[in-house]
């Protein structure tokens, strides 16, 4: 009787040790996560889990880390311009930016840079609850940690701006044979106007939607740097 009793109460914490394990991994998870989040407000990113799957299928990327004083501040405002022009006034999330995508539907994005940032550094791609549960803990976190000038110099260098090319340090000479640094206006808004769908439009031989959607761009890189938007990035 003695030896079912001890039998059975072995079964309930047979049945614990999995979900131990389960809990030990998001707990190391979180740790590793929160080590990268600090170490990388300092230090150049070696690469996103995104750049390695894509270094797996092509067999090699472009990417060549390039510090905010060789990015030509031009570069800097036009992708804000296109992609967050609210950058320097949110903690992370435009809460007007999301309500006008979701009345627009699938034609916007609400998306803010720091949330690109987070998903591409940190995470993986695809649309999953997990997934957006994690950007949504990280994105503060992130604001909390670096400085806004940070986060732009992460995004410009992860972002993809062709199939394998990454960061705007490689861009630069793959479409127009010059460093980040010498990038024109006209050079950064046509790639602040790629970013979106990198790999179906061009900035070297833009089509007339890019060459309209640049255009508007480097107006509104030009207002931001007027009204004030780009003084938290030094733009």
């Amino acid at each position: 009787m003695a030896r079912s009793r001890q039998t059975s109460s072995a079964l309930p914490l047979r049945r614990l040790r999995p979900l131990r394990w389960v809990w030990r991994g998001l707990l190391g998870l979180c740790l590793l996560v929160a080590l990268l989040v600090g170490a990388y407000a300092i230090i150049p990113l070696p690469g996103t889990p995104y750049m390695l799957a894509e270094r797996v299928r092509l067999g090699q990327v472009r990417y060549e880390w390039a510090d905010m004083d060789a990015i030509a501040p031009v570069m800097a405002r036009s992708a804000v311009a296109a992609e967050d022009a609210n950058f320097c006034r949110h903690w992370g999330f435009d809460i007007d930016a999301l309500r006008d995508a979701i009345d627009g539907g699938a034609r916007r994005g609400g998306s803010t840079i720091t949330q690109q940032v987070v998903k591409n550094a940190f995470l993986w791609q695809g649309r999953s609850w997990p997934r957006k549960a994690m950007e949504a803990v990280l994105t503060p976190a992130v604001e909390m940690v670096w400085s806004k000038r940070r986060i732009l110099e992460v995004y410009l260098n992860i972002a993809e701006f062709d199939e394998g090319v990454f960061g705007v340090g490689a861009a630069a000479p793959w479409y127009f044979g010059v460093s980040a640094k010498n990038l024109s206006a006209t050079q950064a808004a046509r790639l602040a106007a790629i970013l979106p769908d990198p790999k179906d439009r061009s900035a070297a031989k833009p089509s007339g939607f890019v060459r309209k959607r640049a255009a508007s761009i480097a107006d509104g890189a030009a207002t931001i740097r007027r009204d004030g938007r780009a003084a938290c990035f030094g733009g």
